[in-house]
């Protein structure tokens, strides 16, 4: 019987040890169109290849893109010989390149158009997503981490990059493989291709 309700008042105090409060933040999310050209969905998507944004060193065009920049504001506390990160609060701001006709489009183009870059629109915000989950993530394992044996708060920081390192490159998978489903023959991109372009 003692044991046992030892073991009950042991539960209890791990479950009431505070725990690292994380930042109160919110992204900042932004549009920057470009222009194309065209009265018909084949004429705006051919305008498309011609001035959508590129990926990185890719020579091919995108419809459209979403990208990033993030920055943090830290503070290390070391005590004793043990530093913790007390606190990591994240500057997000995300940037979805789109394009967007240059000139008043035909009545059903038009509709045609406005069907099609709602269903990009909603795809970019689908990466902005996978990116603030990632740095939710990088918040969550950030604050509290502790690393004994480093007073000058050096040791922590290259444990940390290899934290973010992963969580980076999960970031990536999940975008690449949300693309290579939306993007495939019959995939929700694909299909908003076909219908702007064939006009109905």
């Amino acid at each position: 019987m003692k044991t046992r309700g030892w073991r009950r008042l042991f539960t209890i105090c791990l479950v009431l040890l505070p725990t690292p409060a994380l930042a109160d933040w919110q992204a900042v999310e932004k549009v920057e169109a470009y222009a194309i050209s065209g009265k018909s969905g084949a004429e705006l998507y051919a305008s498309i290849g011609e001035h959508g944004p590129k990926v990185g060193k890719s020579k091919y065009r995108t419809i459209a893109h979403t990208n990033f920049k993030l920055t943090w504001s830290r503070d290390y506390q070391a005590q004793g010989d043990t530093c913790t990160l007390a606190s990591a609060r994240p500057k997000l701001i995300i940037t979805y390149a789109l394009p967007k006709p240059a000139d008043r489009l035909p009545p059903l183009t038009r509709k045609n158009w406005d069907v099609f870059i709602d269903g990009v629109r909603r795809h970019e915000l689908v990466h902005g997503d996978i990116i603030k989950d990632m740095v939710r993530e990088i918040e969550r394992v950030s604050v509290g981490l502790t690393v004994a044996g480093d007073p000058d708060c050096q040791k922590i920081r290259k444990e940390l990059t290899g934290h973010l390192s992963r969580l980076s490159q999960e970031q990536r998978q999940r975008s690449r493989d949300f693309d290579r489903d939306e993007l495939s023959e019959g995939g929700n991109i694909h299909q908003l291709i076909l219908r702007l372009v064939n006009g109905h």
